[in-house]
């Protein structure tokens, strides 16, 4: 499974120049934990909720009516002051397993992917991949049920799944086939493991 298969597209991005306001409306309004940065067609930053609610709340005047030394905040205006530099960004093609590896390793919630001459296609976040993961059995059999049609045609594999397991029966004996099968398989949304054996195996 590759970050193609689950990102989300297209991405709203943000620009240095644009009011911090306007992205903390963007993020709040559409459930977005972060957004990238874009100039000229070129990812420059991300901005996240943590950057855009740093210093952006001031302290109730109720709670410091008394206090003559507080200090004043004076909140960064646009994104160019709060956006997080430089931004890491994946491609189309990078395997999921590496995606959820960085975002647990480095505490990040999402990732920009980014094709060559196209600039930004998507972003996979935290929660893209936890869709992939509660895709239902249903649907992932049906899936991986069509691709291994396209390979080998259909009635080629018995295919069953359950709670993410797709157990493929291969109907010849053909080890190459059984290899590719599991490549195929693998590459599904949802799917957690592929066992693959011959039908001589299986009895």
């Amino acid at each position: 499974m590759r970050a193609q298969d689950v990102m989300t597209s297209p991405v709203a991005t943000a620009s240095p120049g644009q009011p911090v306001k306007e992205i903390a409306a963007l993020l709040a309004d559409h459930g977005f934990t972060a957004a990238p940065v874009v100039d000229d067609g070129h990812l420059v930053g991300m901005v996240t909720e943590a950057d855009v609610l740093r210093d952006r709340i001031p302290v109730d005047a109720r709670s410091r009516i008394w206090d003559y030394n507080a200090t004043d905040v004076h909140p960064a205006l646009t994104v160019a002051e709060v956006m997080s530099t430089p931004a890491v960004a994946i491609t189309p093609g990078t395997d999921c397993a590496a995606i959820a590896r960085m975002m647990l390793d480095d505490h990040v919630r999402a990732v920009p992917v980014v094709d060559g001459g196209h600039g930004v296609v998507g972003i996979v976040t935290r929660r893209d991949l936890l869709r992939a993961i509660a895709t239902d059995d249903t649907t992932v059999l049906t899936a991986v049920r069509s691709r291994l049609a396209a390979y080998g045609g259909a009635g080629r594999w018995s295919v069953t799944v359950h709670d993410g397991l797709v157990e493929i029966v291969d109907d010849f004996d053909d080890a190459t086939d059984r290899h590719v099968a599991k490549v195929i398989a693998e590459s599904v949304p949802g799917v957690a493991e592929v066992r693959v054996r011959s039908r001589a195996s299986a009895r």
